[in-house]
Order: C-alpha cells, then sequence, then structure tokens
C-alpha cells in the first residue's frame, strides 16, 4: 500500500514497548516514513509535556507542521505547541463525577491542560504514576476550589480488582451519559470526556485541516480508546497486546509492543 498519508498511532502499549521505551527499529520506520513525506501523528491520552521525549527522539519536536492528537482527541495541536482544536469538560461535569467518587469509594483526578487535580488528600498512587508519566504537577483541591479552573478530562483511577466493580454501577453514570463519554484506557484507568471528543473525531478534524482523506490514514492502537481512530482509518491496524474488541475492529493485526509491532506495520503497509 503506498498511498497512506498519514499514520495515526497510539503511544502507551503501541509505541513504545512494556518499558515505555522507543525501540531502534520503531524510530527508523518513522523516520522513513517522516522522509517520503508522511505526517506521523501521535495519538495520545497523555499532554503534549508527555509526549516531548518521544517526539524529540522521533524527530517531530517542536514543528509547526507536525501534529499531535492529545489528552484522548480533547486537544489538537502542532508539536511547536500552537493549539488547533480543544474541547474540555465543565465544571458541572467535575462535581458530577467527582461525586460518583465519593459514592464508589474511588480515586478521581482531573486533568488540566498544565496540571492533575485531585479532591482525595490520600493521593492515589495512579494520580503519582500519571503526573510522572506525563510530567505534570500535582494540587489537592475542594470541588469548591476546582471552579473556574479550566478542565480538559477526568479519570477514575484504581487497580482493576478495585475499579472494574466500582464502574458496573451503571445506574451512577446515567445522568451524565448524554454530555460525558467514559471509556477504559488502561486496566486501571476509566476515564471522561465531553460527548463526541475521541482520537477519531480529532483525527478527522486534523485531516480535513491537512486535506488528507480517511482513505489516507493507517491507525494503530491497543485499547478501547483507540477504536474510534481505528474505525475512521481506511486501515486500522491491531496490536497484538490489543484488546479483543480493537482486534475485532481491525482491518488486519501486527505483532505486540515489545516485537515491534508499530514498526512492522509501519513497513508493510505505508513504505
Amino acid at each position: 500500500m503506498t498511498d497512506i498519508k498519514l499514520i495515526a498511532i497510539d503511544i502507551d502499549g503501541t509505541l513504545v514497548n512494556s518499558k515505555s521505551e522507543l525501540t531502534p527499529e520503531t524510530i527508523a520506520a518513522i523516520k522513513e516514513a517522516k522522509s517520503r513525506g508522511i505526517k506521523v501523528v501521535l495519538c495520545t491520552g497523555r499532554p503534549l509535556s508527555g509526549a516531548e521525549a518521544l517526539l524529540e527522539q522521533l524527530g517531530l519536536d517542536h514543528a509547526a507542521d507536525q501534529y499531535l492528537v492529545c489528552f484522548g482527541g480533547a486537544v489538537v495541536q502542532t508539536t511547536a505547541g500552537q493549539v488547533i482544536y480543544e474541547r474540555g469538560i465543565s465544571y458541572e461535569d467535575f462535581v458530577d463525577l467527582e461525586g460518583i467518587a465519593r459514592k464508589l469509594n474511588i480515586h478521581f483526578q482531573a486533568i488540566s491542560s498544565d496540571r492533575i487535580y485531585t479532591c482525595n488528600k490520600d493521593i492515589g498512587k495512579y494520580t503519582l504514576y500519571e503526573a510522572n508519566l506525563v510530567n505534570l504537577g500535582i494540587s489537592y483541591r475542594t470541588p469548591e476550589e476546582m471552579r473556574g479552573i479550566e478542565l480538559i478530562k477526568a479519570m477514575y483511577i484504581e487497580d482493576a480488582e478495585i475499579l472494574d466493580p466500582a464502574i458496573a454501577h451503571r445506574e451512577l453514570f446515567e445522568k451524565i451519559g448524554n454530555r460525558l463519554d467514559l471509556m477504559k484506557t488502561a486496566p486501571f484507568y476509566y476515564e471522561a470526556y465531553a460527548k463526541g471528543v475521541n482520537k477519531g473525531a480529532a483525527l478527522d478534524k486534523l485531516c480535513g485541516i491537512l486535506k488528507i482523506s480517511s482513505d489516507q490514514v493507517l491507525a494503530l492502537g491497543d485499547e478501547e480508546n483507540d477504536l474510534s481512530m481505528i474505525k475512521f482509518a481506511k486501515l486500522g491496524v491491531a496490536m497484538g497486546n490489543a484488546t479483543a474488541q480493537v482486534k475485532a475492529a481491525a482491518e488486519e493485526i501486527t505483532a505486540d509492543n515489545d516485537h515491534d509491532g508499530v514498526a512492522l506495520a509501519i513497513r508493510k503497509f505505508a513504505l
């Protein structure tokens, strides 16, 4: 296949291996794609700060003509930092989501463009993990103190054996279902976005700007939040370590993220 003009790649569980590292094979394949004029767009739940080191290794950093879909599709920006599109959650959304966390007795956090906010004085281990992963600071705030803070998304965060039974209480989420989309993005993350925000919708906006058809897009992912871009792309490729749902939606399946699945797919379908 030689008509691919844009390659959309999830980061965690896809682009990087289980040690959160880029392999030489993946770097080489992406740099070759770039040299051929193909846009390589990382599509991630992370903010720009959490992708900058990877972008630098790939030669995609600090560029006005390279792009990043971040915060799960809530923000589209250049890798130089210029925001093209942004859609966050409201204070009302935050209050309702945080109230559910209190009822379920699980940790919860909300994220702005440059900070993680938690209402838990006992800061959860996954809040600390996320802060280190994406290079954001953490602030404790009461719900009342959150008024006026512009938020992009929110997350319920616990070990899977605590999180899964908690979020199975669907009745608690019914009243917010008309304005928020919630999805698992990792075994320990259940994320909330404004209705209609997802990676596929963000890619659609970006492709419109770049005048690239979805028929010219290759997308690679592994988790539920990658489904929208897998379905948007003409060629959706699931990682070998992807969930069964992602594999069922994809046109092709590549190797897992510990065996250069991204590099193999790029070389097979785009170069």
